[in-house]
């Protein structure tokens, strides 16, 4: 049997723990609803966070069998959102060209789109990447 290329990234993972209480490491695996959860009550009160540190390599598993591999680097447009998110470098790297231009004229929406992107990234590049 042929295995899928890798599309999600153990070590992004454990970097983007480091900020788990914000559920970050969550939503680059695509589990939203918990994202959002450990948003909402800073990784479960902690704990739910220090569990997540034995928990990444499943999730790592899972998102590579969940999201398509393709032109599109998963790792790559995360790391673009995370640290430049806001001047929508992400939606240029898509090749999202005109939301780009209005990520970064308005601040990524005054940060409500950048909010957008990062809870539904992962579908965004899956999407790109099964465009042929």
């Amino acid at each position: 049997m042929e295995e899928r290329a890798s599309t999600h990234s153990i070590p992004l993972g454990y970097l983007l723990w480091i900020f788990g209480f914000t559920g970050s490491h969550r939503f680059y695996y695509g589990k939203t609803w918990t994202g959002i959860l450990y948003y909402c009550t800073f990784g479960l009160l902690g704990v739910g966070w220090i569990i997540d540190f034995f928990l990444i390599p499943g999730m790592e598993r899972e998102s590579n069998r969940k999201f398509a591999p393709g032109r599109y680097d998963y790792s790559v447009a995360w790391l673009l959102l995370t640290f430049l998110g806001i001047f929508g470098v992400h939606r240029f790297y898509l090749g999202k060209w005109v939301s780009g231009i209005i990520w970064l004229c308005t601040g990524g929406l005054l940060g409500v789109g950048w909010v957008y992107d990062f809870i539904n990234m992962n579908e965004i590049v899956n999407e790109q990447n099964l465009l042929k």
